[in-house]
């Protein structure tokens, strides 16, 4: 009589252990589809989407958000006061480091390339055709640009 009650006391715990996970109430997946693209910041010139992902890129916390940039875009040199961890998605562009965007320190974008942008590093970029960035850093978020007249915030007021 104990025997057979040890053996299914056993497969119940087996069983048990075996169940597939359920995700936590924090845990988050977001299918491609599910994206909700919008405008870029104010701080990128005009073209630009994004898609903030997780977080809030205004508080002090981890945030992930992707960027769509339209081929032939540009971002003239800026930093930001923390790294940027980026992976390229898709599309094709170029990254360079400096003060001038002289093309002399570019390196090719390509999809699946992963960068790190350290803080205060000046940089740009340029976008040879239909590119998706994802970025991710802690907030909150911002850019300086090296030349305030590239800054399209000021050619808005």
């Amino acid at each position: 009589m104990i025997r057979p009650i040890l053996t299914a006391a056993c497969l119940a715990l087996t069983l048990v252990g075996a169940a597939p996970a359920q995700p936590s109430p924090d845990h988050l997946i977001v299918a491609p589809g599910a994206i909700l693209w919008g405008p870029a910041p104010p701080s990128l010139p005009p073209g630009a989407r994004s898609a903030l992902l997780y977080g809030d890129p205004a508080k002090p916390e981890l945030f992930v958000m992707r960027l769509r940039f339209p081929k032939g875009y540009r971002v003239a040199p800026h930093i930001h006061p923390l790294p940027e961890v980026v992976t390229v998605i898709s599309g094709r562009g170029l990254l360079g480091f400096g003060r001038k965007a002289d093309g002399a320190q570019t390196h090719r974008l390509t999809p699946g390339t992963f960068m790190v942008t350290p803080a205060n590093a000046p940089h740009y970029a340029r976008f040879e055709e239909d590119t998706v960035l994802q970025l991710s850093t802690t907030g909150p978020w911002s850019i300086t640009y090296v030349d305030p007249a590239d800054d399209p915030r000021n050619a808005r007021r």
